[in-house]
Parts: C-alpha cells; structure tokens; sequence
C-alpha cells in the first residue's frame, strides 16, 4: 500500500467492514433501555474509551442543534437526540450512519445522517449548530488542520467543541511485544499506518480489513484548534480499558472542551 492510497476510502470501507462483523464496540447501537433512561434526562456519553463526559460540559440540550462530527455508529447521536437536541450526524461510513438509522426508526427519534469527509463540511452553512461532539475519530483522516477549521466555521459565536484526541505515543510501540506485555519504542513520529509500516507489519490490519489510523501529533491536536480561533476551557485525560498495559503508565486519550469566542 503506497502513500498515494486514498485514506478516506480506505477507512471508509473498512468501517463498513466493521459494522458486517459486528464484533467493534464502536459500531454496536445503544439498547432501548439506553433511550428511555435518556428521555428521563438520565444519561452519559463519551468522547474517549471509559471515562464520560461532564455534563456541564452540553449545558441544557434542550432544542441545542448538535453536530456529531465523525461519530455515527448508533450511540451518542441517538443518546443526544433523546436527552432533547436537535442532532445530526456526519460520517465517512455509510454502514456506520445506518447503526444510527436503526436506532432512530426503532425509537422514533428525529436524526439527519449525512455521510461526508470530516475535513470538508461545505454541506453546512456558517454558524449552523451549538456544539460538536467529536469523538477519537481524527486517527482516521490524514490531516486534521482542516477539521478544526470547518469545525470553527459551522459553530456559532459563543458555541463548543467537544472533542477527544489520542496521544500519538500510543502508536509509536512495536505491536508484537505490546501484545506480549512489553511496551518497546520502535516507531518516530510522525506516524501513519499508511506510510510508516513495511508491507508486511500493513498486512497485519489490511489483511483483515481493519481501520488505518495516523497518528497526530498534540500540536495538531491541541494546537490546531487553537490556531483555528478556539479557546480551550476544558481538558482531561482517560485510559483503555482494564488490562492495557500502555495503560498502566499513561492515559493515552484526551478529551477538550472549546469554545468558539463570540464576537466583540
């Protein structure tokens, strides 16, 4: 697989992948139970693997137009939407939109699915929503410069970005020992799955269809979303799940609150 490979179809696919399989957390939809405690107002969602997201981080999301950027797969846009939001999702994959689709049709809840490139959101005018809730998904696209400066665009004055991001030394350790319990340097930033790896160490992943990820570094991450004109008002850290062993030593997420100024 060359450097030319287009990323966005790549990733595309593979998800659609994941869906099929069935097995990827991330693609499984929430549970009626889920929506009926949400509608109680009884409800969390996450931007990185475990740890939920304040809830003063949404305010009252009553009416609130939200915008889940690069997060379909039927669970913290039909969780929005039920605690009262007007949401609408945009994702690369279609599979994945259609996790949400389910959700909506076998609940009643109102969502637009727009499926798209996280980087080019032309298909929304200035100032459209309130809030973004952006979850780890910035691995899959090759650039996130962008992503932060459409984000910026479609918020309105005074609106927020939530967003979760991954801490590029995650991918910088040889995979083989990490699964033996031995954390090993072996990778240099910057990282990509698609350009850093040997064919053989890509087989590892394509062979079996599996999302490709790069690896941002945190000034792309956190850097990029204040070069595009956000304030940064919030941030925490968050680890895998139990048994990771990278996890032992670091929380390798991070998630950000930011707040798009309003005007003087």
């Amino acid at each position: 697989m060359k450097a030319e490979v287009d990323v966005r179809a790549y990733n595309r696919e593979a998800w659609n992948q994941e869906v099929a399989k069935g097995q990827n957390r991330w693609t499984l939809p929430v549970g009626p139970e889920v929506i009926a405690a949400a509608r109680r107002g009884e409800w969390s969602v996450v931007l990185t693997p475990t740890r939920p997201v304040p809830r003063s981080w949404f305010g009252d999301l009553t009416g609130k137009k939200v915008l889940g950027l690069a997060s379909a797969g039927g669970q913290q846009g039909p969780v929005l939407a039920a605690a009262g939001a007007d949401v609408t999702v945009f994702d690369n994959s279609p599979a994945q939109l259609g996790q949400d689709r389910k959700v909506a049709e076998r609940e009643g809840l109102t969502l637009r699915l727009i499926e798209g490139d996280m980087r080019d959101l032309s298909v929304f005018a200035d100032e459209s929503f309130d809030l973004l809730f952006h979850p780890c998904s910035n691995v899959f696209v090759d650039a996130i410069r962008p992503v932060w400066k459409e984000a910026f665009r479609v918020l309105r004055p005074g609106g927020t970005l939530l967003s979760g991001v991954c801490n590029p030394v995650s991918f910088l350790f040889d995979p083989v020992l990490q699964e033996q319990g031995q954390l090993q340097l072996k990778y240099t930033m910057p990282y990509s799955d698609f350009t850093s790896l040997t064919d053989e160490e890509r087989r590892r992943y394509s062979d079996k269809g599996e999302p490709l990820c790069v690896a941002h570094s945190l000034e792309e991450q956190l850097g990029g979303q204040t070069e595009a004109g956000f304030h940064l008002i919030g941030l925490y850290e968050d680890k895998y799940e139990e048994g990771d062993r990278l996890s032992e030593f670091l929380s390798p997420f991070i998630a950000t609150r930011a707040l798009k100024p309003t005007r003087p």
